[in-house]
């Protein structure tokens, strides 16, 4: 039960990528706070749907490819047929293409750019226009990385995207703070999901990667619920363009 100004009760969240992972460890968390539920993803939305009905929310899936153009319009059309109106969106669907920098293809890249930022961009600029014609504002939370402030390996196409969502987010605050539109990020550090299997299999990245998170151990996807409900609800509405890292102290730690 939420309490005060993170009460989210009979608010409507978009949530792309919320049938795995982190969109769904952030979805839950909203469906927690009161807020009904849009999933948007191409997986199996079993478990997604679950959580949120089982706390008596409303829920509808959407299956969606976030690379293809007609994705956002197509989202939002759906959202409001069903709801009437949009209050929140969470950016959570990802990809990567894990290859040295010296053998990523253009088609790797391509591939992470169109999921990872210019999906993120239309669909922020899509539900913008529905916040400025609604009037009232609404809030918008988009999903970094620890490589939207560091390098990272094996991962370019993915850091070259998660630092630009980072200086998007920042822009568009600059420009949509005039209508009440709220938009900020999070920054998830190393996190137990299907993306980050390939790295958590490889025992000399772990190795490396152990001992950089002063809290010891790796995130897991509902670490990310409170940081989400509080950019989503009333409790930070003196908040914008700003990135939160969620990482265990990773990038504390020099």
């Amino acid at each position: 039960m939420a309490h005060g100004n993170f009460d989210l009760q009979g608010k409507v969240a978009i949530v792309t990528g919320a049938t795995r992972g982190i969109g769904q460890g952030i979805a839950l968390g909203l469906a927690q706070a009161g807020a009904h539920i849009v999933c948007v993803g191409r997986s199996d939305d079993t478990i997604t749907r679950a959580g949120v009905e089982q706390l008596g929310r409303k829920y509808l899936n959407i299956r969606a490819d976030m690379a293809q153009k007609e994705s956002p319009d197509m989202i939002v059309r759906q959202t409001l047929e069903a709801f009437g109106r949009i209050d929140i969106l969470v950016n959570a669907a990802g990809i990567t293409r894990r290859a040295m920098a010296i053998d990523v293809t253009e088609e790797d890249w391509q591939d992470v750019l169109d999921v990872n930022l210019t999906a993120v961009f239309f669909m922020c600029q899509r539900v913008a226009r529905q916040f400025i014609k609604q009037g009232g504002g609404g809030k918008i939370i988009n999903i970094g990385s620890m490589t939207s402030y560091q390098g990272g390996i094996k991962v370019i196409p993915y850091t070259a995207s998660k630092a630009a969502v980072r200086m998007i987010t920042m822009h568009m605050c600059n420009e949509w703070a005039q209508y009440g539109i709220h938009i900020n990020a999070i920054a998830p550090g190393y996190i137990e999901t299907d993306m980050t299997a390939a790295m958590r299999s490889e025992p000399e990245r772990m190795a490396e990667t152990a001992p950089r998170i002063p809290m010891k151990r790796w995130g897991r996807p509902e670490d990310l619920a409170g940081a989400a409900v509080f950019l989503a609800s009333d409790a930070s509405d003196y908040v914008n363009g700003f990135t939160i890292a969620v990482d265990g102290g990773f990038l504390a730690k020099s």
